[in-house]
Order: structure tokens, then C-alpha cells, then sequence
């Protein structure tokens, strides 16, 4: 019986590792596009701040369906002169690459994604994992190494 409760126990804090939201990410959004601020000041020269929103009762109607994730606010970036130079992806489109069902949720720093028709700008990957979540194989996204 100790076998199975300790097996339990390291599977269940595993699990609750694997979902902890990582508080230190910025993310950012342009062209309703999400990405980081991380990835948005490597082209600074091509963006410039829009607006930011510091709690996610102030975004705006187009950013109201991803206030579960911006619970600490979100920065919006315009491009200068229409010039989006990044590429920009599908959630449920990332999913296929992995050999994931198209609908499965995606978690980005432990945010989870459930609209896999969300775009984000796919530069922002700098590991990625498949786990089983929920008795689904699920992507896991990290924006840091």
C-alpha cells in the first residue's frame, strides 16, 4: 500500500510541477498575435509600444478572451509601417508538428491555451515538451531555457 500512495504522491507533484504558471514571463501581443515582451525588444526598431494593460479588467474587447493568461497585464506593440517580420502560427497548426490531436489544449508557462485557433508568434519557443495531461498528450511551451 505505501508503494502505490508514494507512486501516487510523485506523480500527482510531477503533474503539479508540470502545470505551475510561470510568473516571470511578460507576454505581449501584435497584431493580436501573442508573443513576449522578451521577443518584441529583440526588433525594436520595428514595433512601438501601443498600449500597456496592467490588469485584465482594463484589455480591451479583442484581448478580453485571454485574460486567464494576462492576469498581470499584457503589452501591446503596433508595428511601424505595417512591417511584421515574424511568422506566426496556429496553436492547433504547433500541435499537428508534434503529432497532437489539433484541438488539445496548449500550455505556454503554464498558462493554458484551450482555443488552439490562438496565434503566437512561434519564435517564442525555446523548449518544448509532450506530456500526458489529463489522459491527453498535451504541448508544454517555454519561453526560457
Amino acid at each position: 500500500m505505501k508503494k502505490i500512495l508514494y507512486s501516487f504522491l510523485i506523480l500527482s507533484s510531477a503533474t503539479l510541477f508540470a502545470q505551475q504558471k510561470n510568473p516571470a514571463v511578460k507576454f505581449a501581443v501584435a497584431d493580436n498575435v501573442i508573443g513576449t515582451v522578451e521577443l518584441f525588444n529583440t526588433r525594436k526598431n520595428l514595433l512601438q509600444v501601443s498600449k500597456v494593460y496592467n490588469t485584465p479588467s482594463s484589455l480591451p474587447q479583442g484581448l478580453k478572451k485571454y485574460s486567464s493568461v494576462f492576469t498581470k497585464g499584457v503589452t501591446e506593440y503596433k508595428f511601424k509601417n505595417g512591417e511584421n517580420v515574424f511568422d506566426r502560427m496556429a496553436l492547433s497548426e504547433i500541435n499537428i508538428q508534434y503529432n497532437i490531436p489539433a484541438d488539445n489544449p496548449v500550455f505556454i508557462e503554464g498558462y493554458e491555451f484551450t482555443d488552439t485557433s490562438t496565434l503566437i508568434y512561434p519564435q517564442i519557443k525555446k523548449k518544448t515538451e509532450v506530456k500526458d495531461y489529463n489522459g491527453k498528450k498535451t504541448l508544454f511551451i517555454y519561453t526560457t531555457e
